[in-house]
């Protein structure tokens, strides 16, 4: 039988903190040390402190706080590296979290490109296709110009036959063929089969 501790619909026990850290903050102090430790001003003030410190123990008799080889110089300095590197790392830290962030971001970002440009480029092959399939101003033209000479050749063809039957219906009544009435010569298209026999 497993412990009553380890059962996932068991709540543990939590434990009450004194001391609250803000991690926002202390991360924030962090990157703004780690900021000026990477400055040329910082450099600048360090190295006026160490000249002055080296100077002062060196040339006041009495009063040397710290005589050669400066142990509480080296004190210092090895203090300020134990504390510098934490707060570079965590400022480091940090800055990966917000790139990894900015990675996620940019890779959702080109996701959604992505899908916005494959979805334009469907579009855009519809409406091709829908503009192949569609009647343009130039070719309706067209084709009622082919339309209305067409019309025009089949209406001549019409009275052409209209007066080679006038023509046959006189050449049996009357016996013979008036000279008002000739051979069909109006219209591009002239039927042989219905033409007038001599």
């Amino acid at each position: 039988m497993s412990d009553y501790r380890n059962s996932l619909d068991t709540p543990m026990a939590t434990r009450r903190r004194r001391f609250r850290i803000n991690a926002d903050a202390v991360g924030a102090m962090a990157e703004n040390v780690a900021r000026f430790f990477g400055t040329g001003e910082y450099l600048f003030w360090q190295t006026i402190f160490v000249i002055t410190w080296i100077v002062l123990n060196l040339g006041a008799w009495k009063w040397q706080w710290d005589p050669y080889p400066f142990i509480l110089l080296n004190l210092a300095f090895s203090t300020q590296a134990a504390y510098a590197a934490p707060l570079i790392l965590l400022a480091q830290n940090r800055q990966e979290d917000r790139d990894r962030v900015a990675l996620s971001e940019d890779r959702r970002r080109a996701a959604q490109t992505k899908a916005d440009t494959e979805f334009l480029a469907r579009e855009l092959a519809s409406v091709r296709l829908a503009l192949g399939d569609s009647v343009t101003r130039d070719y309706l033209r067209r084709e009622m110009e082919e339309l209305s000479g067409l019309l025009e050749r089949i209406e001549a063809k019409l009275d052409d036959e209209s007066a080679a039957r006038i023509a046959r219906e006189h050449g049996e009544h009357g016996g013979h063929q008036s000279s008002e009435f000739h051979e069909p010569t109006q219209g591009d298209v002239v039927d042989t089969h219905h033409r007038p026999h001599n």
